[in-house]
């Protein structure tokens, strides 16, 4: 057994709740840049709580645990802290966690001469009835670096309904930067770190291309990740640069896919041309940044959270992107091919019926739901020319209007069963942007208020090459970019977006619940408001009440 060292990357904090939080490493090897994780050892993690509101834990009486690193994970693994898990000592109590209350933990990694080489089978409790207790470890990790091996959090407040005001940040689109201009990426993340600091973030929502595995163009193969080794690169590089590690460890994170954890416009038609590809990026993105985030659809990439009683449903729609072989857009689904059965819903599905346990639940107030493509404003090019044009266009899409019948259902389910404040949250297009969407055509439709809400890129060096806010539809009714939807015979949508910036920028984003109004603030890698016209880009949306 090696002496324990701090982690190679991490750590990560995670999913959190009033009595839990998931955390995250990548172990370290016996070399300091843990070259020999290939090696025929297992790697075990270490976790013990330091510090609770401030005071520090006794060693005496630190709460420390065993967990696995696995091997097909990269090394990287998880822990629960306040949940029961497989790998502890006979007779050793999970203890949950208290709600509204900081914690500071310490975590390490320890590498075994197993006698049994590339033997992952044998069950956690044999290999922790090997190993001493693991408080024996918590001198050890007290002595390590805190820069390297310590993470902070604050448990969520146990609310039934949300009653409260709520803070977080929401970015997306971290391009790696070339060369010197590696820095470059890393800086907006320092202001983020401050807000923070502060202390009334709840937690960082990040929405897609946190890595790039293609950093040029897909059709241009320098850059291109296609290999373990690359798409390991790509997540070494972006979640160990200073300040990113720093706000990683230091308030909880969620995290979902877009096409550049794979590859450039992604959907599941490519899967039979490019399945050793897709293999690579999905092991490495569910190794880096699904593990770490909640499990509540087994195995799906979706899921759903709440915070301080608010609810957000984080949506795949990546991975179960299919595309049809014609134009007609009819066979085009965003969130899952339809299901033949009540046995296996689709996303799309579950999705609908989290809708309406939401709304019987919590009544009108907010609901979120995570889009890393945007909802809404769509592309000016998609509602120019005849029909058969505009239809080319949509279908060549990467966003909504390329699937007008997911798109449809989802805005049926609101109308229908009068789903209130429902707010989407989205990346990808490199111009951050707020709109508001509006029903018309029946009284019960034209109460609701629904809200879309863009942030991207944190970093994008490339302003020439996309995110050009004359390229986005700012009013729906405009006849120059006529982008009004029917939702049924009866109902149609129609937005107004505001608010663009190409800058780097990153949002917050406060539920102001005693004055029912949704307030987005934009701030730039300087860490100063963006302003446009000399004002601070600051939207104040008014909520219906609840």
């Amino acid at each position: 057994m090696s002496r324990l060292r701090a982690p190679s990357i991490g750590p990560i904090v995670g999913h959190t709740t009033d009595t839990s939080c998931r955390l995250w490493i990548r172990g370290a090897g016996r070399g300091d840049s843990g070259s020999d994780l290939s090696e025929d050892r297992r790697t075990v993690g270490v976790i013990s709580i330091i510090e609770v509101d401030g005071v520090a834990v006794p060693n005496a009486q630190g709460r420390a645990y065993y967990f696995r690193l696995h091997r097909e994970y990269d090394r990287t693994g998880t822990f629960n802290l306040g949940v029961d898990n497989s790998f502890k000592k006979p007779g050793q109590k999970i203890v949950p966690l208290k709600p509204n209350t900081s914690y500071v933990v310490r975590m390490g990694s320890l590498t075994l001469d197993d006698p049994i080489a590339n033997d992952d089978t044998a069950e956690s409790s044999d290999l922790s009835d090997r190993m001493p207790a693991a408080s024996v470890w918590i001198h050890d990790l007290t002595n390590l670096d805190p820069k390297t091996c310590e993470a902070s959090f604050r448990t969520y407040e146990s609310r039934e309904k949300p009653d409260a005001d709520l803070s977080f940040l929401l970015g997306s689109c971290r391009y790696p930067g070339l060369l010197w201009k590696r820095k470059h990426a890393d800086k907006i993340f320092r202001p983020m770190n401050e807000h923070v600091e502060a202390g009334d973030i709840s937690f960082v929502l990040l929405v897609g291309d946190q890595i790039y595995a293609d950093m040029l163009n897909k059709n241009i193969p320098i850059g291109l990740a296609d290999t373990f080794e690359e798409f390991q690169e790509r997540y070494h590089s972006a979640f160990g640069s200073p300040n990113m590690a720093k706000l990683l460890r230091s308030c909880p994170h969620y995290m979902i896919l877009d096409d550049h954890e794979i590859a450039d416009n992604w959907t599941q038609d490519q899967i039979e041309e490019k399945r050793f590809l897709f293999n690579l990026a999905i092991g490495s993105y569910c190794s880096y940044q699904w593990s770490h985030c909640p499990r509540n659809f087994g195995s799906r990439l979706y899921y759903s959270f709440e915070c301080e009683g608010y609810p957000f449903f984080v949506l795949d729609g990546r991975t179960d992107r299919y595309k049809g072989d014609d134009d007609s857009l009819d066979d085009n689904h965003l969130l899952g091919l339809p299901s033949f059965s009540g046995d296996d819903p689709s996303q799309l599905e579950i999705l609908l019926s989290w809708l309406d346990e939401q709304q019987a639940k919590i009544g009108d107030a907010p609901k979120f739901i995570v889009s890393a493509s945007v909802f809404v404003p769509n592309n000016v090019k998609t509602t120019k020319g005849d029909d058969k044009k505009r239809l080319l266009k949509q279908h060549a899409s990467d966003s909504w209007p390329a699937f007008p019948k997911t798109r449809k259902a989802l805005l049926q389910k609101i109308v229908n069963r009068g789903v209130q404040n429902v707010v989407f949250l989205s990346g990808d297009v490199h111009c951050s942007n707020v709109a508001e969407m509006t029903f018309s055509g029946t009284a019960e439709a034209e109460r609701l208020k629904v809200f879309s809400v863009t942030s991207s890129a944190l970093y994008w060096p490339f302003f020439f090459a996309d995110g050009e806010p004359s390229h986005y539809v700012h009013d729906s009714e405009d006849e120059d970019t006529p982008d009004t939807f029917k939702v049924n015979d009866a109902v149609s949508m129609n937005y107004t977006a505001k608010g663009f910036t190409q800058e780097d920028n990153f949002c917050r984003l406060k539920v102001d619940r005693g004055g029912h109004q949704l307030v987005i603030e934009v701030f730039g890698k300087d860490g100063k408001p963006i302003k446009k016209k000399n004002k601070k880009l600051r939207t104040e949306f008014t909520l219906a009440e609840w």
